[in-house]
């Protein structure tokens, strides 16, 4: 009986470890498109990435009812100064919607979104807008993308690489 009770206590306890695994830790990035809507060609578009990373909490302020400080973040403080900007074509040019130049952005983010893959990345989400008056005499107009990918982080280790388990016997950082 006691034998059975032990062994049983052991199955528990193993198949309990095996479903209690770490719950995976995900790094996420965005890539933003701009493209104008704007008429005759006159406007920007481009497709915008970094890697550079910085902490929120440096230029976040909480606001309560005995507080009110407003946030007094230096805008060149937040502004990141190391991006990757690329080229895109405007929906219009002088002679009205230019589908050309669409399918020319097609293929430019298709090639980003493949890269992004091809380096691990999962596309995880995608959100829209668009910013124009919209009235009769508007002259201005941007259409937005912005996409979400996604990757399980590195898995981080609290002792440092040996030489032995450097085989590609490079510098280990620390």
């Amino acid at each position: 009986m006691k034998t059975n009770l032990i062994t049983t206590l052991i199955v528990l306890l193993v198949t309990t470890a095996s479903f209690a695994q770490d719950k995976p830790v995900y790094e996420v990035k965005i890539i933003t498109s701009i493209e104008s809507i704007v008429p005759n060609g006159v406007g920007r578009s481009r497709l915008i990435s970094t890697d550079s990373e910085v902490d929120y909490k440096q230029f976040t302020t909480t606001q309560t009812a005995e507080s009110g400080d407003r946030n007094k973040s230096d805008r060149s403080d937040i502004r990141i100064k190391d991006y990757d900007e690329t080229k895109l074509l405007n929906f219009f040019n002088v002679g009205g919607i230019r589908f050309q130049n669409i399918a020319s952005n097609d293929a430019l983010l298709t090639s980003k979104i493949n890269q992004m893959m091809q380096d691990g990345w999962e596309l995880a989400f995608v959100n829209t807008g668009v910013e124009s008056y919209g009235g009769k005499d508007d002259n201005n107009g941007i259409y937005i993308t912005r996409y979400l990918f996604k990757r399980l982080k590195p898995a981080t280790t609290d002792t440092p690489a040996t030489p032995e388990s450097n085989e590609d016997n490079s510098l280990v950082q620390q």
